[in-house]
C-alpha cells in the first residue's frame, strides 16, 4: 500500500499543469492552443517572458526531485526504487491526467530527478544545455544535447549513483523521442530560435 501510494502521489505530483494554470490565470487562455500548444516553460515563456518561465521551470524541476529525495525514502524505497518514482512523475508531466493527457517535454522534471541524486552531473548537465542554447539559439537543440551527455556525467561525477544510470538513459531517452518533431525542424531549418516569442516549437 505504501509504495501504491507513493506511485500515485509521484504521479500527481508530476501532473500538476503548472505552465496551463498560470497562463490561464493571467491571460484567460488554453497555452494547449497558443504556440506549440506544449505545456513548457519554454512555451509559457512566449506568452508571459521570464518572470513566469522561471519560477514555472523551478517547479517542474521540483516535481522531479521531490519524488526521488522524499517520497522514495518515506516509502522505504532504495535508490532504483527513488529513481523510478522520479520517472512516473516525469510521465505524470508528460501525461497529465488534468488536461487530457497532454503537458510538457519533461526535460525539467527529468532534471529534478538528477539534482535529487546527481547534482554535480545535474551542474554539468545544465552548463551543457546552456552553452549549446547560447551558442545557437534552440532551446531543443540544447535539450537533446544535455539529455544525450547526462548518463555520461551521472558514471563520471557520481559513482555511488552508478547503478540507477540505466534508469536515467532510459529517460534521455525518452526526452529525445519526445523532440521528435524538434528533430525534424532543426534538420529543415524551420526550428525556432530563444529569444522571440513566436508560435514555433517549443522544447520543454
Amino acid at each position: 500500500m505504501t509504495i501504491a501510494l507513493a506511485v500515485l502521489a509521484s504521479y500527481l505530483l508530476g501532473a500538476i499543469p503548472t505552465s496551463f494554470w498560470v497562463v490561464r490565470a493571467l491571460k484567460g487562455i488554453d497555452l494547449r492552443t497558443v504556440g506549440s500548444g506544449n505545456l513548457g516553460a519554454t512555451n509559457l515563456y512566449r506568452q508571459l517572458g521570464f518572470r513566469w518561465a522561471v519560477p514555472v521551470g523551478l517547479f517542474d524541476a521540483l516535481k522531479g526531485a521531490i519524488p526521488v529525495a522524499f517520497i522514495g525514502p518515506w516509502a522505504g524505497l532504495g535508490l532504483g526504487g527513488s529513481v523510478v518514482l522520479g520517472v512516473i512523475a516525469v510521465l505524470g508531466h508528460v501525461f497529465s491526467v488534468f488536461v487530457g493527457f497532454k503537458g510538457g517535454k519533461g526535460v525539467a522534471t527529468g532534471g529534478g530527478i538528477v539534482l535529487g541524486i546527481a547534482p554535480w552531473a545535474f551542474l554539468a548537465t545544465l552548463l551543457v544545455w546552456a552553452v549549446v542554447v547560447r551558442t545557437t539559439g534552440f532551446v531543443s537543440l540544447g535539450s537533446i544535447i544535455a539529455a544525450i551527455v547526462l548518463p555520461l556525467f551521472l558514471w563520471l561525477l557520481h559513482p555511488t549513483a552508478r547503478p540507477a544510470i540505466w534508469f536515467v538513459a532510459g529517460l534521455s531517452a525518452l526526452v529525445v523521442w519526445l523532440h521528435r518533431a524538434n528533430i525534424a525542424r532543426l534538420r529543415a531549418g524551420t526550428e525556432h530560435r530563444f529569444g522571440s516569442r513566436s508560435t514555433a516549437g517549443a522544447a520543454t
